[in-house]
């Protein structure tokens, strides 16, 4: 009789030597940082046509901005789980780029506001929140990779949270009432939790070969991330 093979699985990041898992975040953080540059790149290329600022800033009135915030939890949720689940590298390239162009364009409203209302201190505001991201976001990850914690714990309260997020930008948007300051600090302590999971889970959940997914999950906390730290900055 033929013995039936287990298929052989890849070990996870933690369980690799130290230089395999310095290589595994080196890729990580490289594609990490190409996605952000990227996203910056198709962002000037978006402000470049007219028409299609104009339909963004469109879609953030009234039910509309709705359907533009359920569009782009599809696009997300799809490309996550395109680039976990498929073994195919260009699937998972085209799943992050699929990913990084959804940002961009939910973010031209905002960007719009920043530069528009602002006046001439726009750009600068956008890189102050720009730093502040960066700098909270490179601290929350040494912290998790350092200590080598899992935070895979933190995954009801985040996913609890972001539906209790979800129906009051629902709400506000129905009946027309600003969330508020208060609301943009607590979604920056849920984007920070989601910070420290996705980095735990760079290292405790994914494989040695699954460095573009693991950009993937970095990418979105840290643009969640940037999102409200900016909406803090554009306040008047």
């Amino acid at each position: 009789m033929e013995e039936l093979q287990t298929p052989v699985l890849e070990p996870k990041v933690a369980a690799l030597t130290s230089e395999a898992r310095i290589t595994f975040y080196r890729k990580t953080y490289t594609h990490l940082t190409l996605s952000v540059l990227l996203f910056i790149l198709v962002e000037m290329i978006f402000f470049q046509i007219e028409p299609l600022i104009n339909f963004a800033l469109s879609l953030t009135q009234g039910w509309t901005w709705l359907l533009l915030l359920g569009g782009f939890m599809f696009a997300t949720n799809y490309a996550e789980k395109m680039a976990l689940e498929t073994q195919d590298k260009n699937r998972q390239y085209l799943a992050l780029l699929l990913f990084v162009v959804a940002e961009a364009f939910i973010f031209i409203p905002l960007l719009y506001i920043a530069i528009s209302y602002i006046g001439d201190g726009g750009l600068h505001t956008i890189s102050q929140a720009g730093i502040m991201t960066g700098a909270l976001f490179v601290g929350l990850s040494a912290v998790t990779i350092m200590t080598k914690k899992d935070f895979s714990f933190l995954r009801s309260g985040l996913t609890i949270a972001g539906f209790i997020a979800i129906g009051l930008i629902v709400a506000g948007t129905l009946f027309g009432f600003n969330l508020g300051l208060w609301f943009s600090v607590g979604m920056i302590a849920l984007a920070s939790g989601s910070i420290l999971y996705q980095t735990s889970n760079m290292v405790h959940k994914y494989q040695e070969d699954q460095y573009v997914a693991a950009s993937l999950g970095l990418f979105g906390a840290l643009m969640l991330l940037f999102w409200y730290i900016l909406s803090i900055f554009s306040r008047d």
